[in-house]
């Protein structure tokens, strides 16, 4: 009779466990929320079970649905910095969630570059200054969530993000995306109000399995992918499971929306590199999966160009830049003189997160004066044996190079053979290394009738041209005149020149 008593006794103890109010991935102590717009809420609950919650004077209620979730809304909020508790009251229980502040809220996503920590034991692997910033840096209004690295063939909403702040212990105990952390930071110091940063990052991985099936749906060429489900068999798939479309998104990001946030940086591209005439779709496919899940329309999307590291990438590099072109939300960042030939993790992750910032700070955050685009090719023509640009974001350059040579800047000309050969700039360089002439003016000895024309395209050469106004490189490209041809001889009158740059055009 007592064990059957205990049985029970055991049984309605589970259901009491079951039947208890409990808070989403996201709500946990320490959370900073997004100012500015409606913050959704949710979690579960028993079936039809009120439950309220009560967070900076305002008081929701609502009753879970049959399958037991909830979701209230709070209405837009102002920054804070007060520390202030979050209460989320059911029948049975109450969970209060503590020390929850109020500003801006960002997602940092990717493979390996984004992966990098701040500090390590891997001198090849972290920032070059992590030892000295996370010493340093004691910023008690940054908080951020690490997200373990998981993959799952549905979403997956078992545990718990763990908050903590900008201070050398939390950053000892838990190591940040070094590109997040200067992120992170830079918004701050600008904005002097609470910053929220989450990281869910994996070396190694391919844009797929970061994307809700939903994006990739929406793609004809990306419905191989689209269609494939997530194979927890890893010799039926025949591939590490965690690289499979969705998996990771359902992973390490699928629970935290529709956490409510500014944006995303992101910071991938090394393992599609042979995905060059797919990765622009894949970009959107990205974008759209993810902005729709997290249910917002303006969500940011700020990352990161390529850099080189020893091959071609040239694919993937203009694609990312043709995404740019493409989606009003995005802003790319071009990072060709600050990559490492030798290395695919150059360890000036500082840099790279500040020109991430640079968008944001213009294009969120009213700093109207701040240049935030790299020049992009505008347009070109051929004169001679010479090829003559033009680009938006430079009316002027600058070059920089610690031997001060001006030769080699990375331009290749090919004639009607297709075999590419070093170009040199024309124009007057003076000993300061500033350029003469808006127009970039290139030839190549030996090619008398240029046919195409590419810049950083092998890789193994850091880009040493910047614009005069911004400070900023423009990254790889390329222009091929042969197409032209081919369309002039068909349509005198309609000619749609070829080049892999998003917006350029032949000029006459």
């Amino acid at each position: 009779m007592k064990r059957i008593i205990a049985v029970g006794m055991t049984a309605m103890a589970a259901v009491c466990a079951e039947a208890k109010v409990a808070t989403g991935v996201p709500f946990s102590d320490g959370m900073v929320l997004q100012r500015g717009r409606a913050v959704p809420v949710w979690g579960t609950a028993e079936p039809g079970e009120s439950v309220t919650v009560s967070f900076a004077g305002q008081t929701k209620t609502t009753a879970a649905g049959a399958d037991g979730k909830w979701r209230v809304a709070l209405d837009a909020m102002e920054a804070s910095r007060e520390n202030r508790t979050m209460t989320v009251a059911g029948a049975a229980n109450t969970e209060e969630i503590k020390d929850v502040l109020v500003g801006e809220v960002w997602f940092a996503s990717g493979q390996s570059n984004m992966q990098c920590p701040i500090w390590g034991d891997n001198p090849r692997y972290r920032d070059g200054q992590g030892a000295v910033m996370t010493r340093m840096t004691r910023r008690p209004f940054i908080r951020y969530s690490k997200t373990p690295c998981k993959w799952s063939a549905e979403p997956l909403v078992n545990w718990k993000a763990q908050w903590r702040d900008f201070s050398p212990a939390a950053l000892a105990h838990q190591p940040l995306s070094a590109v997040a952390f200067y992120y992170a930071l830079e918004i701050y110091d600008a904005l002097e109000i609470p910053v929220g940063i989450i990281d869910s990052s994996w070396g190694g991985t391919c844009i797929q399995t970061w994307t809700p099936r939903a994006g990739l749906q929406k793609y004809p060429s990306l419905k191989v992918y689209a269609e494939r489900k997530v194979e927890t068999d890893k010799e039926k798939d025949g591939k590490s499971p965690h690289q499979q479309p969705t998996a990771l998104w359902n992973g390490m990001v699928a629970a935290y929306a529709p956490y409510a946030l500014r944006g995303m940086i992101w910071y991938q591209g090394c393992s599609n590199a042979n995905h060059g005439s797919l990765y622009c779709d894949m970009m959107h496919a990205l974008y759209d999966g993810w902005s729709a899940a997290f249910e917002n329309d303006a969500m940011r999307l700020y990352f990161v160009q390529l850099a080189p590291y020893g091959r071609n990438c040239l694919g993937v590099q203009t694609a990312q830049a043709r995404f740019a072109a493409e989606e009003k939300n995005a802003a790319l960042v071009t990072t060709c003189d600050i990559g490492n030939p030798c290395d695919i993790h150059p360890n000036d992750k500082e840099t790279v997160a500040r020109r991430l910032a640079l968008h944001a700070l213009k294009r969120d955050y009213g700093f109207g004066e701040i240049i935030d685009d790299a020049p992009v090719l505008k347009s070109w023509r051929i004169e001679g044996g010479s090829v003559k640009m033009t680009f938006d974001g430079a009316s002027s350059w600058y070059i920089y190079r610690p031997d001060r040579s001006t030769d080699n800047l990375g331009f290749e000309i090919a004639g009607s053979d297709g075999k590419f050969f070093p170009a040199k700039l024309l124009n007057d360089v003076n000993n300061k290394g500033n350029v003469r002439g808006r127009e970039l003016i290139v030839t190549a000895d030996g090619i008398e009738s240029p046919k195409q024309l590419r810049y950083l395209a092998n890789g193994t050469q850091l880009g040493v041209l910047f614009s005069s106004e911004s400070g900023l490189p423009p990254g790889p490209f390329a222009i091929d005149a042969r197409t032209v041809e081919t369309e002039r001889k068909e349509n005198a009158d309609a000619v749609a020149p070829s080049f892999t740059s998003p917006v350029a055009s032949q000029s006459s």
